[in-house]
């Protein structure tokens, strides 16, 4: 019983990766790469798994992800705990994102925010900052798109329903542009 439990898990993931939309992934890396060939810097962010997520490209971008080359400038909003519980508790989880995007973000950097739902309020809320300070966006959306859903210069949807395989579709998309980033940016 419980391989086969293990079996439907691996086909739901597979499945949710087949959906994937090479042409949303391949527009997302070239607002992506552009942005970091004009010496933009990449700000991410997300809740949960995709804060993890959030970090882990940020890392494959400071660090390197397949091959040697400088580092890339890139910030995972999600990890500065003083930030992170200082304005939450004072003021608002929603603006949390919305606040640092304000303080560290420029016109001609890039805002990548990762929602499972699409309704991620404080994804919303930084995204429409992002528009008004000249900051292009990208986002990785589950399920339907949600509200998030049109917001953004360029979005991955991962049309399935079940959290644990569109985080698992959103970081095999993330790793493809991490791929392509390193292909064009040596």
């Amino acid at each position: 019983m419980q391989n086969i439990k293990i079996i439907e898990a691996i086909e739901e993931s597979i499945k949710a990766k087949k959906g994937l939309n090479p042409e949303a992934i391949g527009e997302a890396a070239k607002i992506i790469s552009g942005t970091l060939k004009d010496g933009g810097k990449v700000l991410i962010a997300g809740n949960g798994g995709s804060a993890a997520d959030s970090q882990h490209f940020a890392a494959e971008l400071i660090g390197r992800f397949m091959k040697e080359r400088r580092s890339l400038p890139a910030i995972a909003l999600t990890t500065d705990t003083s930030v992170l519980t200082a304005w939450s508790n004072d003021y608002s989880f929603d603006s949390l994102f919305e606040r640092q995007l304000e303080g560290i973000g420029a016109k001609g950097d890039i805002f990548i925010g990762i929602s499972t739902s699409g309704n991620s309020k404080n994804i919303i809320l930084a995204i429409q900052k992002a528009k008004r300070m000249g900051i292009k966006t990208v986002c990785l959306l589950g399920k339907d798109g949600g509200k998030l859903k049109g917001m953004s210069d360029a979005e991955i949807i991962v049309r399935h329903n079940e959290t644990p395989r569109i985080q698992e579709a959103h970081i095999t998309a993330l790793h493809i542009i991490a791929g392509i980033i390193e292909e064009e940016i040596s």
